[in-house]
């Protein structure tokens, strides 16, 4: 049970299945559990007015889409079919099937569906958020900056632009990297890339975590010119000042802070799971949603499911992770409420559109243990390189099949595999 317990004064309303969460997750598993049956009672926990293409953000700080085009009002995606709740989810009392909510009344259900997505804890990098959309600091991950990105990719002819990528897991592991290549490209492309100095840091210890997509990537490092730096963990931003620090570290484990002047950064925040989450024993040891691995059940607590940003499960955290653990989700759960056995089985799938120039992307699509899973024809995804198809996917295909299929219930290339029940 979690730390907030309610004592509400009205009886709690109650639907059969909850779903926390009204961004990709939340949507589709909603439309994807009413499709397969109508009957269930739906109810969607959600406190924003607007709904976003986050993965459009990308695109628009390398000047490729208008902002208005990601995004759109909630009450323009959320289904018909369902009880919207607008308001934020403060704990879960999962003993006696009940979520709290932030004017501490209580929902109560006979199955639950967690896809709250992720928290971006802008605090973790010290003066950054203070920083944002000034003295040229920005971030793709922050609602309404990726403008400010393009706009600072435009006026930059000289200097040092530093690109920053905090410990994993992040949504959309590639990301950071995206907004370098897109804005190394434009660089190119205006005949100022010798101007500038571009440096990477990465938190991590390698380029991607999948090593079949590095040198692909790499040959883009090269042919920018970009200063590769690992271990380099962004700790502190001061806008006025226009430094950033860096925290830096040895294979043998010991750091120490170095201080870069920088003319543009692009910076990325350290993620983690919302609180009621993250705090609550429904977290594994890292804090995030405690799910298994295939059937995207909570390890302890049947009747509850989840999956998008939150989940504990070791896929990339992609909107097309989403995809394929959507049909999953919404089987297993129909299952668990007719007392069925749970057949279908996610196999670890992401994909990360890796854009590694205006008119080229890296299409990565892999499982857990990094193991290749190739969705698409060969003439859109050529093994690990660039390709022209890729881009022509992500850039007219992917945001009308997001608005229009995936938020519909339509499961275009989303098939469970098939999970042996013993029976």
């Amino acid at each position: 049970m979690t730390n907030k317990t309610s004592n509400p004064v009205e009886t709690p309303k109650k639907h059969t299945v909850v779903i926390v969460g009204g961004g990709a997750a939340g949507i589709s598993i909603a439309a994807s559990i009413h499709k397969r049956d109508k009957t269930i009672d739906l109810a969607i926990i959600e406190p924003a007015d607007t709904h976003h293409y986050q993965p459009g953000w990308t695109m628009v700080g390398g000047g490729v889409f208008r902002p208005e085009v990601t995004a759109k009002p909630m009450p323009d995606v959320m289904p018909a079919f369902v009880s919207w709740y607008q308001k934020a989810v403060t704990a879960v009392n999962h003993n006696i099937n009940q979520v709290v909510l932030d004017d501490d009344s209580c929902i109560e259900y006979q199955a639950l569906v967690l896809a709250p997505g992720l928290e971006l804890n802008w605090e973790g990098i010290e003066g950054l958020e203070a920083a944002l959309g000034s003295n040229g600091v920005t971030s793709n991950y922050r609602e309404g900056m990726a403008s400010y990105t393009w706009e600072m990719v435009q006026n930059l002819r000289k200097g040092r632009a530093l690109f920053s990528q905090p410990p994993m897991p992040i949504k959309c592991a590639g990301a950071p990297q995206k907004a370098m290549y897109l804005s190394a490209d434009y660089w190119l492309k205006h005949d100022v890339l010798n101007n500038l100095d571009i440096q990477f840091h990465n938190a991590g210890g390698v380029l991607f975590g999948v090593p079949a997509y590095v040198p692909a990537l790499e040959e883009y490092i090269k042919k920018y010119g970009i200063d590769v730096n690992f271990q380099s963990t962004l700790v502190a931003v001061d806008g006025p000042a226009r430094t950033a620090m860096f925290r830096t570290a040895d294979g043998e484990g010991n750091s120490q802070e170095r201080e870069i002047g920088f003319d543009m950064l692009h910076a990325v925040p350290p993620q983690r799971a919302p609180q009621f989450i993250r705090e609550s024993d429904l977290a594994n040891e890292a804090g995030w949603l405690n799910l298994e691995d295939d059937t995207l059940q909570h390890k302890t607590v049947p009747n509850i499911f989840g999956l998008g940003d939150v989940s504990g499960t070791g896929n990339a955290k992609t909107a097309a992770a989403v995809r394929k653990q959507v049909p999953v989700v919404a089987e297993n759960l129909i299952a668990s409420l007719r007392n069925e056995p749970l057949r279908a089985a996610y196999l670890g799938y992401g994909s990360c559109p890796l854009t590694v120039e205006n008119g080229k992307i890296v299409l990565a699509e892999f499982g857990y243990g990094g193991v290749l899973q190739p969705s698409f024809p060969k003439w859109i995804n050529d093994g690990t390189k660039a390709t022209r198809a890729a881009w022509f996917l992500k850039a007219k295909q992917l945001p009308p099949l997001y608005w229009h299929g995936m938020l519909k219930g339509h499961e275009w290339l989303a098939s469970p595999a098939a999970r042996s029940t013993g029976d």
